[in-house]
């Protein structure tokens, strides 16, 4: 996503507004620098004011069960890069809850297939058979 046009890798474009950042210091390595400056990115999004049209709105709010969104970065030092991958999972985030699931057509196995798996299950029936202990036949 791109700072300037917030708009998610699936397409759903989300109004500037409606996020809110943000920014306080990191933790772990860095040294001085990262407990100076505040390089953790916290970013807000309220899906409701994000100009999403109705039906993709209450199929994100129902996938999520929520109508606002929060991600967090403070893995890299610089918080321009922290900004863009929050933005990042935050587009990950909404395409995720976007997507429509895909319906499955149940299927049954062909004729050749259920004979297959007899054959299958009775071949393993007489090899182990064989194994058995059977008295001697005079």
């Amino acid at each position: 996503m791109n700072e300037r046009e917030p708009v998610t890798p699936g397409g759903v474009r989300l109004e500037p507004e409606s996020l809110t950042w943000r920014f306080t210091r990191s933790s772990g390595a860095g040294g001085q620098h990262v407990n100076k400056v505040s390089t953790r990115v916290e970013l807000t999004c309220d899906l409701r004011r994000a100009g999403i049209a109705a039906p993709l709105l209450a199929r994100i709010e129902q996938n999520l069960g929520a109508s606002t969104i929060s991600v967090a970065c403070g893995s890299e030092r610089s918080q321009w890069r922290n900004r863009i991958r929050a933005l990042d999972r935050l587009g990950a985030v909404i395409d995720e809850a976007a997507r429509v699931p895909e319906v499955r057509r149940p299927t049954r196995p062909s004729r050749a297939q259920r004979a297959a798996r007899l054959d299958d299950k009775r071949r393993a029936a007489n090899r182990k058979a064989d194994r058995r202990w059977r008295p001697a036949a005079d």
